[in-house]
C-alpha cells in the first residue's frame, strides 16, 4: 500500500498498544483503503471499520471469516465446516460484488468473481489491520468493487522479531501456528507454518454432511528498508482437503508471491510499484478441476507539492490463465481461457477552504476481455466542521465485469439445460450515499452512513423458447439501508462497541424477462443484524469479551433469525504467555446461517482452548 511511504505511519502505535490508545487515538489510525495513501481514519469520506489486531486478538477467532464477525457493516454466514458467504449491503447468496485484498493481492477468482472462503488464510497474530469498506470503491479498487472493499494488512517483518507459537483446541476444531522472526541492519524477515482441522457439520436430524476441512501453510515476508523507502517480498503455499461424501476429497493447492517497491522522492511525493503472482488449483470430485495463474503488475504516484491538491494516479494489468477440466454434465466452454483487464486510474482531493471542506473526484477506466471499456467514476464532498466531526456524499458508479460461469459456464442433467450468456454485460450500480462521524466526546464516538443503490442488468437465468435456460441480465431493482456503530468508554477498564445494518433490498424481473422466478433468492439477506461487544480488563492480567450478535431472518429459501453470544476469558501470567478460554453460540446449541446449496448445515455450539507463547 502507498500508505507505506509516508514517514507519518512509522510513527503509527505498534498495533500490540492498542488496546491502551483512547478512543480519539484509534479514530486517528492511519488507514489505505479509501484514497490508497495514507490518512486518518476521522478524515475519510467513507463508511469504513477498521478491526484492529487487538481486536482480532481478543474476540478468540481462528480464521479470517470468523474475524470479518466483527464489522458491523458486513454480513457473515457461514454454511458449513469450510464455506462462508460474506458479502457488504447484500447479495451474499452471490458473493459477487465484494473486493477482497491481501497485503494489496486481489483474492477473487475470475471463475465466479467471489471469493473461494477455504483458500485465503493468515497467521492472525501477523495482521495489523483490517479495512472494511461499505459501498463502491470501483475507481480506486476495478471491477468488483461494487458493494465494499475488504483489505487485510499484514505487519512489517520487524514488528514481528522472535518466536511466537500458537494451539487452541476444542471440541469442533484444531489450529496450530509456528512464526519466527529476525533481522540484520535495514532488513528483517519471518517465516511460520499453520495447520488446522475442523470436524464436519451435521444435519438438523444428527447425520453427517462429510464437509470435514483440514489445511496446513507456510508463508515467509521480508522487508528491506523504511517503510517510506523500501522493498517487500513475501509469499505462500498451502495445502488443503474438505471431506466430501464421496470416495475422493476436495482439495485445493496453491502459491503466491508478490513483491512491492516503494520510494519516496525529494518533493514528498512516493512512486509504488507492485507485482505478484498467484496459482491456485480446486478438483472438485465429481465436477471440475481448475488450473488458475493470476499475474498482476501496478505503478501508483502519489503527487506532492501542488498546493490545494493531493493526487494519486497509476496503471495495472491483471490477466488470468485459467484451465477447466470439465466433465460431461458440468464445466466451461471455451475449457481453457485467458484473461484481462488493464486500467488507468486517478484521484483528485481539492482543498476548497482548507482542511474544512474538500471536493474529491476520480475516474477508473478499466478494459477487459469480455465486455470491453468500463468508466467508472466517483465524486465525494467531505466537510470537517470540527476536528472531531466529518459530514460526507458520494455519487459512485461500480460495475461487476462478467465472470466466467455467466459467459462459459455449462451444466446438464435430469433434462434441464444451463449455459452462460454470450452476451452477458457487466452488473451496474450508481450510488448516493451520506455519512457522518463523529466523537463528541473523549470516551463516545459513532458514525452513521445512509445509502441508496440503484442496480441494473443483474443476473438472471432466463428460460430459452426451446426449454433450456441461459445467463442474462433481465434482474434491476434498489438497495436502501443505513449501518452505524458507536465505541463507548465506559471506565477506564471497560469498552462497549456496537453496530448494526438496516437494509431493504427489492428487486424485480424486467418486463421482458422470461426467468421462472423473481428476484428473491439473488437478494437473500436479512434486512436488520446487530453486534454489541464488550472488552473488560480484569485484575491480575486477566481479560473478558463478550460479544452478542442478532441476524434477521432470510427469505429464500426461509432460515429463521438467531442470536450468537460468544464469551473469551483471556490472562496473561507474563509478558510471553497468554491462556484463552473461548466459547462460541454458548447459549444455542445449533441454528443455520445460510443455505448449503442442497442440504443446511447446523453451526454448532464451539469451545476452544488457546495458548500462546513468545519465545
Amino acid at each position: 500500500m502507498l500508505a507505506a511511504m509516508s514517514s507519518a505511519i512509522a510513527q503509527e502505535p505498534p498495533t500490540d498498544t492498542l488496546a491502551d490508545l483512547s478512543l480519539e487515538e484509534l479514530s486517528n489510525i492511519e488507514i489505505t483503503s479509501v484514497s490508497k495513501r495514507a490518512q486518518r481514519l476521522s478524515d475519510a469520506p467513507a463508511s469504513i471499520f477498521v478491526i484492529t489486531a487487538e481486536d482480532i486478538r481478543r474476540s478468540g477467532a481462528t480464521s479470517l471469516p470468523e474475524v470479518l464477525r466483527l464489522a458491523p457493516n458486513l454480513e457473515v454466514a457461514r454454511s458449513s465446516s469450510h464455506g462462508y458467504a460474506i458479502s457488504a449491503r447484500g447479495f451474499n447468496s452471490s458473493g459477487n460484488k465484494l473486493q477482497v485484498l491481501m497485503d494489496g493481492r486481489i483474492l477473487y477468482t475470475p471463475l465466479f468473481s467471489g471469493v473461494f472462503w477455504d483458500v485465503p488464510d493468515v497467521m492472525l497474530e501477523d495482521v495489523e489491520r483490517i479495512e472494511v469498506i461499505s459501498g463502491p470503491g470501483a475507481t480506486l479498487w476495478g471491477a468488483n468493487a461494487v458493494n465494499g472493499v475488504i483489505n487485510v494488512i499484514t505487519r512489517r517483518s520487524s514488528e514481528t522479531q522472535g518466536g511466537l507459537a500458537s494451539v487452541n483446541a476444542g471440541n469442533l476444531e484444531r489450529n496450530y501456528a509456528l512464526r519466527f522472526g529476525a533481522s540484520g541492519g535495514a532488513a528483517s524477515y519471518r517465516i511460520y507454518g499453520k495447520f488446522f482441522e475442523r470436524d464436519p457439520t451435521s444435519r438438523a436430524n444428527g447425520a453427517t454432511q462429510h464437509d470435514g476441512w483440514d489445511r496446513g501453510e507456510v508463508g515467509f515476508r521480508a522487508d528491506w528498508g523504511t517503510p517510506a523507502t523500501g522493498f517487500t517480498l513475501q509469499g505462500a503455499a498451502y495445502r488443503g482437503a474438505l471431506d466430501t461424501a464421496l470416495p475422493n476429497d476436495l482439495r485445493t493447492f496453491g502459491t503466491n508471491l508478490l513483491a512491492r517497491w516503494t520510494h519516496q522522492l525529494a518533493s514528498g511525493s512516493g512512486v509504488q510499484l507492485q507485482a505478484y503472482f498467484d496459482r491456485s488449483d480446486r478438483d472438485i470430485p465429481g465436477s471440475i478441476r481448475e488450473r488458475l495463474k493470476i499475474y498482476d503488475v501496478e505503478f501508483q504516484h502519489n503527487v506532492a507539492g501542488v498546493e490545494g491538491h493531493a493526487l494519486t494516479w497509476g496503471i495495472s494489468h491483471r490477466g488470468a490463465i485459467d484451465h477447466v477440466i470439465n466433465t460431461p454434465a458440468i464445466g466451461f466452454l471455451p475449457a481453457d481461457r485467458d484473461l484481462y483487464w488493464t486500467s488507468v486510474f486517478a484521484q483528485d482531493e481539492i482543498a476548497l477552504r482548507g482542511e474544512q471542506l474538500k471536493l474529491i473526484g476520480g475516474l477508473r477506466v478499466e478494459h477487459n476481455s469480455y465486455t470491453g471499456t468500463e468508466v467508472l467514476p466517483t465524486l465525494r464532498l467531505a466537510w470537517k466542521p470540527s476536528p472531531s466531526q466529518l459530514a460526507w456524499m458520494a455519487l459512485t458508479r461500480a460495475v461487476r465485469t462478467p465472470s466466467r460461469v455467466d459467459r462459459d459456464f455449462f451444466a446438464s442433467g435430469g433434462g434441464i439445460k444451463l449455459t452462460g450468456g454470450p452476451e452477458f454485460r457487466s452488473e451496474v450500480a450508481n450510488v448516493l450515499a451520506i455519512g457522518y462521524r463523529s466523537q463528541p466526546s473523549p470516551k463516545f464516538s459513532y458514525s452513521v452512513t445512509v445509502f441508496h443503490h440503484d442496480y441494473d442488468d443483474l443476473r438472471s437465468v432466463e428460460r430459452r423458447p426451446t426449454g433450456d435456460f441461459v445467463i442474462g441480465n433481465k434482474l434491476e431493482g434498489t438497495g436502501t439501508g443505513l449501518e452505524a456503530w458507536a465505541n463507548v468508554q465506559v471506565t477506564e477498564h471497560w469498552r462497549l462497541s456496537t453496530g448494526g445494518t438496516l437494509l431493504d433490498l427489492d428487486l424485480r424481473l424486467k418486463a421482458d424477462s422470461t426467468a421462472p422466478a423473481g428476484g428473491r433468492t439473488a437478494g437473500n439477506d436479512p434486512e436488520r443484524q446487530w453486534l454489541l461487544r464488550s472488552s473488560w480488563e480484569l485484575p491480575g492480567q486477566m481479560e473478558l469479551d463478550a460479544s452478542v450478535r442478532h441476524v434477521g431472518e432470510l427469505p429464500a429459501p426461509h432460515i429463521p433469525a438467531y442470536t450468537a453470544v460468544d464469551l473469551r476469558f483471556g490472562w496473561r501470567p507474563n509478558d510471553r504467555l497468554e491462556l484463552s478460554l473461548t466459547g462460541q453460540n454458548i447459549f444455542d446449541s445449533t441454528h443455520i446461517e445460510f443455505e448449503n446449496q442442497r442440504t443446511f448445515s447446523e453451526i454448532e455450539r464451539a469451545f476452544r482452548v488457546g495458548i500462546k507463547w513468545s519465545f
